[in-house]
């Protein structure tokens, strides 16, 4: 069990992190949006700071709740699989305005970020949720804040 949980610790870490990246990546090619895309790799990049420090706790399977990280390890995988093969393809050839927005929509839907705001959204259960819960009290529902951005600006959804 605790190398399961510490496997799926690592892979959310990294799912932050690669979000991070690719919503950094957004934000240097788009001087229109770069505010917003800005405040979300922040965000994703607090996110993944409280899960590394969770890995620090002497036991983190029993000190943070159970419902935090995503049951399904594979699906965590296939998600950080799609980021890396955006960034890269990022990389070599920005893709349009509208084409971040969606790509970004959907990234957020996905098991693994959807998830995290299952649980912010959660009924808070012990005193490490809720200390968890108040650090991100401003970090909630990407997906909505990018639909209602899209929407504003004309980008569809």
């Amino acid at each position: 069990m605790k190398e399961t949980y510490h496997r799926h610790l690592d892979e959310s870490i990294q799912l932050e992190l690669n979000l991070a990246k690719l919503y950094t990546l957004y934000h240097d090619a788009s001087e229109e949006d770069e505010d917003f895309w800005w405040q979300l790799a922040m965000e994703e990049r607090g996110h993944a700071s409280l899960l590394q420090q969770e890995k620090k706790q002497p036991q983190p399977e029993t000190f943070f709740p159970g419902n935090l990280l995503a049951k399904d390890l594979e699906v965590l995988q296939k998600a950080n699989n799609r980021i890396k093969s955006l960034i890269e393809t990022f990389q070599k050839q920005p893709v349009p305005r509208a084409e971040r927005f969606m790509a970004a929509l959907e990234l957020e839907l996905s098991a693994g970020e959807s998830h995290y705001q299952e649980f912010l959204d959660s009924p808070t259960e012990s005193a490490a949720a809720s200390i968890f819960k108040q650090l991100n009290q401003e970090d909630r529902d990407h997906a909505l804040r990018i639909r209602e951005y899209m929407e504003e600006n004309g980008l569809g959804s």
